[in-house]
């Protein structure tokens, strides 16, 4: 979160359109209020995410991901519009924009769902956003690949480390703590929290992690690196083509060929409904109330309107009572006072 990835598809995106080249973007994030870029598919179309937050009283976090849970079951519609639209404009890139919230996305149901529905049939690339300012901390920086890598062997998908905001920070001193671990324990010798040891301990374990990471430095208010940036994205297609698809096809034949009902019946169908392998995955809640899906894009800002009326509205109510109490208190301290003092006298 916070990182930049928003802006850094709204330049990916600019820069495609500038090259002729016309992405396909599916936004997967509910909770945003606006997206900077021209968005094919809207999850904010389908699921009102003020809506799931209210009816089942969830907060930020848990609304997101009962958002991307209800869309996950829609998930199909997605790759039926995807094909449709390989078919009628040919399309090279088709962008995902996930929530912030790495948690949320990577670690959910619906984010694996959504993943292997999308690897099964298509070329598909992970992209990793870092913020290049924030991790010029060792202790940070460590932490930024733990998450990347934990994201990585998640997905087993072709990775690339994105290093975000290089108009402020050049990512230098990144790729040579990379590749050179003496470099990493001399800035880390500077530290001196638990946290730091840890840090020690982990940046030797991760030396075959750097060594196949492919890294880019990019920024997404100047622009600069996004050739690079696909550069990457054509060698991680090629690892997909080369790797990662055989690999898939193999484990789809020892499914086809097990002589176990329950993995043979895993395997997705012909029509593509690849999201539904495992459904009973998606938790949703018990009695899904029908004001969560909305009926029509254009109806959601009125809705949105009254709900913001009612939430200002009770928080009024509360601080009126809140007042009322203060008032009350004050002056029943004061009444005690005045009856005191004139016991005393």
């Amino acid at each position: 979160a916070g990182s930049g990835k928003t802006t850094f598809v709204q330049r990916l995106t600019s820069d495609l359109y500038s090259s002729k080249v016309a992405p396909y973007v599916v936004n997967l994030d509910p909770a945003c209020r606006e997206v900077p870029f021209p968005a094919n598919i809207d999850i904010r179309d389908t699921v009102n995410y003020k809506e799931v937050m209210k009816q089942y009283q969830l907060g930020p976090n848990g609304g997101i991901v009962t958002s991307l849970n209800l869309f996950a079951t829609k998930f199909d519609q997605v790759l039926d519009l995807i094909e449709k639209r390989i078919k009628e404009k040919e399309s090279e890139y088709v962008i995902f924009d996930t929530p912030g919230q790495i948690e949320v996305f990577t670690w959910s149901a619906s984010g694996n769902i959504i993943t292997e529905a999308l690897a099964a049939k298509y070329p598909t690339v992970v992209v990793y956003v870092m913020d290049s300012v924030r991790s010029t901390n060792p202790v940070t920086f460590m932490s930024n690949m733990l998450y990347a890598c934990s994201i990585l062997y998640k997905c087993k998908l072709p990775f690339i480390l994105t290093m975000n905001k290089t108009d402020i920070v050049s990512n230098k001193y990144a790729v040579e703590w990379m590749q050179d671990f003496e470099a990493f324990q001399d800035a880390l010798s500077g530290e001196t929290s638990y946290v730091s040891n840890l840090a020690q301990s982990m940046s030797l374990a991760l030396d075959e992690f750097y060594s196949n990471l492919n890294s880019v430095g990019v920024s997404a208010m100047t622009g600069s690196g996004i050739d690079d940036f696909l550069v990457a994205v054509e060698k991680a297609r090629f690892e997909y083509e080369t790797e990662y698809k055989p690999e898939y096809d193999r484990l789809m034949k020892e499914k086809q060929s097990s002589s176990d009902p329950l993995l043979a019946g895993d395997k997705p169908s012909a029509s593509g409904d690849l999201c539904f392998t495992k459904p009973a995955e998606v938790e949703l809640p018990d009695k899904l109330a029908q004001e969560v899906y909305l009926r029509h894009p254009g109806d959601q800002e009125e809705e949105e309107e009254e709900e913001t009326y009612d939430v200002e509205r009770e928080e009024e109510s509360r601080e009126a009572d809140s007042f009322n109490n203060y008032i009350n208190n004050r002056e029943t301290k004061l009444l005690n006072k005045l009856k005191q003092g004139g016991g005393s006298s």
